[in-house]
């Protein structure tokens, strides 16, 4: 049952710092808050682990989150208890000890949310471990993974079906990025949730600017993009192993910060990299298809793939790691011949049955499609998802640089007419030799040569016949059914037009190789785009950012993304309720950092003599009823210890230590030495010295010199006794 009490737009503002739910958020909580099966498909950043999180708050019971990216489970647990949320996480890279205090917390009720691999619900004694927890919804995530029709299928995921056949009665939600009407309708049979309301929300991304360019000069083309896009996160996705490798020491050898990563690399090796790249202490990742998966750092500006992936699903997926936080980004994908001719030896010789290679055929085919396209990349990408627009985007390379158009209508009428009349079943090559007037064996067994259609398009060579019907394809004109043998379907615009009710305009065909040619020509940009803000001040809370999150032990995107750094810049807060109404602050957040980030703007509004600016205070019931240092205080003068008061309020250790610095800062009576030992205090003072640092310079060349032997929080609580003694 729901804590009715508990609304979830409160809870989104109160441990996320969010004003309002993003499209489909709300309508997601309130189906699974009722107890309903859900299926959904949003893209990557839009917001699918909060569909889940909120109704783990609401629910009196555990929510079991199923997720097979290790990566992502320690990224958003972290994330979660910077929140003030109870969230632990069980998976082959803890101690057995480890993963027995996790599962005595969830059994006991101390958890809100318990991560674990599916692995762990293929033992042998799965359904006991979940009948002794209080379980009130199951989330799978990455269910693309059950069907064998998704991207990255694994067969082993057929057993999740499991947890309906026994746990009837309790909801599952199950998540996806990229999935098509195929794999969601086999994701929910595989699930036994047949019934579950589907949401599938917009793939649109508008702030990923989409190029492709010729395969040629590749590193050249590289490095003209990074000059244009300097300190800026990336990933250079690479086919193979070794490209990897000789991408980022080319790479290096021009100057730039990249490392590789790829799965013959030892795992303290890609963990090493993982960490330095979420750490923003390595600028460029350059990997195989493997890295990214499950890391949520929010500010990764730009994609690029080297190759040409397999699928548009794994292209979306990719694409959809940079720009998370909503500001401009930029993928960039190289094409070749070359890389057609490689991804198909590799389907030739993969283990895979006919008819799962036929499916990946078709799937690098509509790869293949959307790189050589003369209309609104974006509008192919949607299509794929069926998702119907109206305009183009205005931010891929074919609209910033637009082929000519013409008028298409007769020529889609007939394609669609030999469509119909062959009661929507056949394929490209079929349907281009019906229009063509081929007879060829299959035309004539089929009596396909006496349909009214037969030869009404042999004015075109099959290359254009081929080039226009795509792009019927890709701007939705019709549909395409990869498990009925890759046939076209017709679909509600197909109708409009053979009616005469709809007019269609197509780009003229040009030759891949002219195409290229004109490519060549044109220089990539990245848009630039930016938020009113002030640049100085946000490089500056970007470094108390990154060390804020040194001595938490997270990543710096946790600790706030960049779009709400950006906003502080921009607008200056300088009291907690202003603080408050910049997006992404919430309360947990404004107890744990505020102060950090306020004392810093104010520092540089005093030092650069500026105007306050104006901040519509619309929330002011956000404000916290009890200031975070005299929380902290209160329970100091009842005898608590520093790790007692920590455990109490939810927050970290180094959080409390600096709350305790600060009241005696402003003439509470507080007794540091309490907190440092002696050893300790002497250790950290003479290591000070060698560096000649004071307690308000940056700690880490100190935490380094003390090789992580002492905290960010006693060096802090050392360097203040010290500086009163002066």
């Amino acid at each position: 049952m729901a804590h009715k009490s508990k609304l979830p737009l409160q809870l989104l503002k109160k441990h996320f710092g969010y004003d309002s739910f993003r499209p489909q958020q709300a309508e997601i909580i309130n189906q699974a808050l009722e107890g309903k099966d859900v299926l959904v498909l949003m893209p990557t950043g839009g917001g699918k682990s909060i569909c889940y999180q909120i109704p783990a708050l609401v629910f009196e019971g555990l929510t079991i989150v199923i997720s097979p990216l290790i990566a992502l489970m320690k990224d958003q647990v972290e994330a979660l208890k910077a929140n003030g949320i109870a969230a632990a996480y069980v998976n082959s890279s803890q101690s057995n000890t480890e993963q027995t205090e996790v599962i005595d917390r969830a059994r006991k009720g101390d958890l809100k949310l318990l991560y674990i691999a599916p692995e762990r619900l293929f033992a042998a004694d799965a359904e006991h471990f979940l009948k002794s927890l209080n379980i009130s919804l199951f989330a799978i995530d990455e269910s693309h993974c059950i069907s064998s029709w998704g991207h990255d299928f694994r067969p082993e995921y057929r057993k999740l079906g499991m947890l309906k056949e026994v746990f009837s009665e309790i909801p599952v939600m199950a998540l996806t990025a990229t999935a098509d009407k195929v794999t969601r309708r086999d994701i929910c049979r595989q699930l036994g949730i047949e019934n579950a309301v589907e949401f599938v929300s917009s793939f649109d991304r508008p702030n990923i600017r989409l190029t492709v360019s010729p395969g040629r000069k590749k590193m050249q083309q590289i490095t003209d993009f990074l000059k244009a896009s300097p300190g800026q996160s990336g990933i250079i996705y690479c086919l193979s192993r070794k490209n990897t490798e000789k991408v980022a020491e080319d790479l290096r050898n021009k100057g730039f910060s990249a490392e590789y990563y790829h799965a013959g690399c030892t795992p303290d090796w890609r963990s090493k990299i993982q960490e330095k790249f979420i750490n923003d202490d390595i600028q460029i990742i350059v990997a195989t298809i493997a890295f990214g998966m499950g890391i949520d750092k929010s500010n990764v500006r730009w994609v690029i793939h080297y190759n040409l992936p397999g699928n548009v699903e794994g292209f979306y997926q990719e694409i959809g790691r940079a720009g998370r936080d909503g500001e401009p980004s930029h993928a960039l994908l190289f094409f070749s011949y070359a890389d057609i001719m490689q991804r198909k030896r590799f389907i030739d010789e993969s283990g895979a049955d006919e008819e799962q290679k036929g499916v990946l055929r078709a799937k690098l085919e509509r790869m293949k499609q959307y790189a050589e396209a003369q209309i609104c990349r974006r509008r192919i990408l949607l299509s794929y998802f069926n998702e119907k627009v109206e305009k183009d985007c205005g931010n891929c390379d074919v609209c910033l640089n637009p082929p000519k158009l013409m008028d298409a209508t007769v020529l889609a009428q007939k394609a669609l007419s030999a469509v119909a009349r062959t009661g929507e079943s056949v394929a490209l090559n079929t349907l281009i030799d019906i229009l063509r007037g081929s007879r060829n064996q299959t035309i004539l067994q089929k009596g396909y040569d006496r349909l009214p259609t037969f030869a009404v398009g042999n004015d075109l060579k099959y290359e254009e016949w081929a080039d226009y019907i795509m792009q019927m394809l890709n701007a939705g004109v019709m549909d395409i059914a990869y498990d009925e043998g890759h046939s076209f379907k017709l679909n509600e615009q197909s109708i409009a037009i053979l009616k005469g009710q709809q007019k269609l305009q197509l780009a003229n065909y040009i030759s891949y190789s002219e195409r290229q040619e004109m490519m060549n020509q044109k220089s990539v940009n990245i848009a630039t785009d930016e938020l009113p803000v002030d640049e100085n001040l946000f490089v500056q809370l970007k470094m108390l950012r990154k060390e804020l999150a040194y001595e938490e032990g997270v990543p710096p995107y946790i600790i706030f993304n960049d779009r709400t750094l950006r906003a502080m810049a921009s607008y200056r807060p300088e009291t907690e309720g202003q603080m408050l109404q910049m997006s992404g602050v919430g309360e947990q957040k404004m107890q744990r950092y505020g102060a950090d980030f306020l004392k810093k703007i104010r520092s540089y509004v005093e030092a650069n003599d500026l105007k306050p600016v104006e901040i519509s205070l619309t929330q002011q019931a956000n404000k916290p009823k009890v200031d975070t240092y005299e929380a902290t205080f209160e329970l100091y003068e009842q005898g608590l210890g520093a790790e007692s008061i920590a455990e109490q309020r939810a927050l970290s250790l180094n959080t409390i230590l600096g709350h305790l610095i600060k009241l005696k800062e402003d003439g509470k009576e507080i007794d540091l030495k309490r907190f440092v030992s002696r050893k300790t205090y002497e250790k950290v003072v003479e290591a000070a010295q060698g560096l000649s640092l004071k307690s308000t310079d940056p700690l880490k060349p100190l935490f380094e010199k003390l090789e992580g032997q002492v905290s960010y929080g006693e060096i802090k609580m050392a360097l203040t006794i010290a500086s009163s003694k002066e």
